[in-house]
């Protein structure tokens, strides 16, 4: 028997955070070593609280969770709990799980379970990239004892959602990401522009929610805001980035095209602060550091939602 790849995924949890670690949990190639959790869609507090619960549901409280820092390293930055609700899950008032956090920070968890699975490590973060910037900080050889790291963040043509240039994840904490994307000298990125170019229809998505299984049902409740949300302002498609970058971490056969280029993050612009800048022509001179995706097979990705969901 093939042995599994050890997963360690740095969220914050997050409606799409959610399903991108159903997607995870349901995988049975890959074995979740644990999840290391920040501030972002909504306060640290609520974003541990709301990891605790999905291991819960999805039956895995065995799953170690290990809080990490509550803001981004340098300069304060708004939330997404208009889309995520108050408490990132849909303000539907969910009983708390029954265990509890591990007593080690995130960073540091990244770099021990880095040393436990040097060489294999599949690391997939799907949140701003303040834990890992620490954890680089700390022991700037991380990077060499990571098989593959999978960045949801970014928009590579500077089309936002959280500014006009810029995306949440990178936009929340734009420091932290110059700092990874500077570390490793290879790295995939799903970005959002990738998101809105792989939208998962509302109907299917009803549909698969209707499954008889504690997950679709947990999930249709926490989801429903953001569902709404995402109809009356994008119509007739739902897009879950870190579901998309989850598909790739797991499956990456299903991309079907690629490209490798120099990428950066704008620390300084006045309009542009979390842009990232693609270096589509390669002008700088810089190595291709970014594996950016640009096509995956939607029905494999369609596929694999709907497993996530209807696991029991």
């Amino acid at each position: 028997m093939t042995e599994k790849i050890p997963l360690l995924i740095d969220t914050d949890p997050g409606v799409d955070d959610a399903l991108a670690l159903l997607m995870a949990f349901n995988d049975t190639a890959h074995e979740v070593v644990g999840l290391t959790v920040a501030a972002g869609n909504v306060g640290l507090g609520r974003t541990v609280r709301n990891a605790l619960k999905l291991c819960e549901v999805a039956g895995r409280s065995d799953v170690p969770v290990y809080a990490g820092c509550p803001g981004p390293l340098l300069h304060p930055s708004p939330d997404a709990a208009d889309v995520h609700g108050r408490d990132g899950f849909g303000d539907v008032g969910y009983a708390p799980a029954a265990h509890g956090t591990q007593a080690e920070h995130a960073a540091l968890a990244i770099l021990r379970l880095s040393h436990v699975h040097a060489g294999r490590l599949l690391l997939v973060t799907l949140g701003p990239l303040t834990n890992l910037a620490l954890a680089l900080k700390l022991d700037p050889t991380l990077p060499h004892r990571v098989a593959r790291l999978v960045v949801m963040g970014g928009a590579v043509s500077a089309h936002g959602n959280l500014t006009p240039a810029a995306e949440f994840n990178v936009a929340f904490d734009p420091e932290a990401a110059h700092l990874v994307f500077d570390a490793f000298p290879t790295f995939d990125v799903v970005d959002w522009e990738a998101t809105l170019a792989h939208g998962l229809p509302h109907a299917s998505v009803e549909q698969w929610l209707a499954a008889p299984s504690p997950r679709a049902a947990f999930y249709e409740q926490i989801s429903r805001q953001t569902r709404l949300w995402s109809a009356d302002r994008r119509g007739d498609h739902w897009h879950s980035a870190d579901a998309l970058a989850m598909a790739l971490a797991l499956h990456p056969e299903g991309a079907s095209s690629l490209a490798e280029r120099p990428l950066a993050v704008e620390l300084a612009g006045i309009l542009t602060r979390g842009a990232t800048v693609t270096d589509w022509n390669r002008q700088t001179g810089r190595p291709d550091n970014a594996r950016l995706l640009l096509a995956y097979d939607r029905r494999r990705f369609e596929a694999l939602v709907q497993a996530a969901l209807a696991a029991t």
